[in-house]
């Protein structure tokens, strides 16, 4: 079995959520229960610190990885999706996990996996866990997939959870109500462990975390406002996961030095490998693409694009087909000229008709046959002085980068 032969049985043959929907999503975790048993229990042999959010969840992991790897700790860092490379997931310290290594789990596990029906998630995490305690790491950063209670990674016993926001997303799995969706991320907080909340929202959603963490004899903590502190990843709405990220490392109470805390939020793209967050493309064309792709993400961008000074904007946008899209379109700027197109997945929008919806709600706009085909459109259209924006869908942002 080669690399590109693992891969195809991963994403052709294993139910995957990010490319099919619901139809993958497993409704508990049972499976990957099994799998641990059949791996010896892996997720118990190493630290964690556990993360779930509607958005900024990754941005936030990938700063704590960061502080962790510049206070010289051996950090595993667990992140779904992956843009470019499958092996974007599982990481040590920024460096991927090796192609031998993704082959030689699969061939090792694939006939006893395979009884019990895993998904590509489950055998993802199944995956980290199995590397990062075999690697021996000192604490692993590890990101839900999707919610909390029930998400395959809600295994472990972390140090500490983080739950950075709550907002509307995969309501058709996890509720269409707020406080629907902060009960399923209240699931990743554990008996006595304590709990940082990154946002304060509403009375009635914190008070579902706060009553959860009652019940669990857990200490909960909410994030702080931290003035004129950088962070190498661009975009206004990174105040809030910094905020975020510097409790945790607060709470978590590991002695790490403030030089360690502020040399770590300056260098998270270079230590991780983070990409997609706010970043510029290109600065001539002027380009920046960003992986925000549900109501709160949008908004963030809008704001964003807000502060910039541009003569045309150019805003390629493509999502899928299980967001509230309608009220996402209405959200996008309307002096914009629009590129739709879809994803080159099963769960991509119809370019064409959500070129439908968003003329009916006054965006201007063609539909194009793919991503790649919005993008070289839109650049023969750039004019000096125009911005290239790329977003709506983290699947439109990887076929760019």
């Amino acid at each position: 079995m080669i690399y590109k032969d693992t891969l195809d049985y991963l994403f052709s043959q294993l139910p995957m959520y990010q490319r099919s929907g619901a139809a993958a999503y497993k409704e508990d975790i049972g499976n990957i229960i099994k799998a641990c048993d059949i791996l010896k229990d892996p997720h118990k042999k190493f630290k964690s610190i556990h993360i779930a959010g509607t958005n900024g969840k990754g941005s936030t992991a990938h700063m704590l990885a960061s502080i962790l790897q510049e206070a010289g700790l051996k950090t595993g860092l667990y992140t779904s999706p992956h843009l470019k490379d499958f092996r974007e997931r599982i990481k040590i310290n920024g460096k991927m996990i090796s192609q031998n290594q993704v082959i030689e789990f699969v061939k090792k596990n694939k006939t006893e996996f395979e009884k019990i029906n895993m998904s590509f998630f489950e055998y993802t995490v199944a995956m980290a866990f199995d590397y990062f305690a075999e690697s021996q790491v000192d604490i692993a950063i590890i990101e839900t997939g999707l919610g909390g209670r029930l998400d395959s990674t809600n295994i472990i016993s972390p140090e500490l959870s983080v739950i950075t926001n709550i907002g509307y997303d995969h309501t058709n799995l996890l509720g269409s109500k707020l406080e629907q969706i902060a009960k399923e991320k209240a699931g990743i907080i554990k008996k006595n462990t304590p709990v940082v909340i990154g946002r304060k929202q509403e009375k009635i959603i914190n008070d579902i975390f706060k009553i959860t963490a009652y019940n669990k004899k857990s200490k909960i903590f909410f994030s702080e406002i931290n003035n004129n502190i950088s962070c190498d990843l661009k975009g206004e709405y990174q105040n809030e996961n910094i905020n975020t990220t510097i409790k945790a490392i607060e709470v978590l109470n590991w002695n790490i030095d403030n030089k360690n805390i502020y040399k770590g939020l300056k260098n998270v793209v270079k230590n991780t490998g983070l990409n997609g967050r706010w970043q510029i493309i290109s600065k001539n064309p002027h380009i920046i693409c960003d992986t925000g792709h549900n109501q709160d993400g949008i908004k963030n961008i809008t704001k964003q694009l807000k502060k910039i000074n541009f003569n045309k904007l150019h805003f390629i946008f493509g999502t899928v087909k299980d967001k509230n899209i309608i009220e996402i379109i209405k959200l996008l700027p309307k002096e914009a000229m629009y590129y739709f197109c879809a994803a080159n997945i099963d769960r991509a929008f119809n370019a064409s008709k959500l070129q439908e919806i968003s003329l009916e709600l006054n965006l201007q706009g063609n539909a194009y046959n793919s991503v790649k085909d919005a993008y070289n459109n839109a650049i023969s259209n750039y004019k000096k002085d125009d911005l290239i924006f790329i977003g709506g869908s983290t699947f439109v942002v990887a076929e760019i980068l």
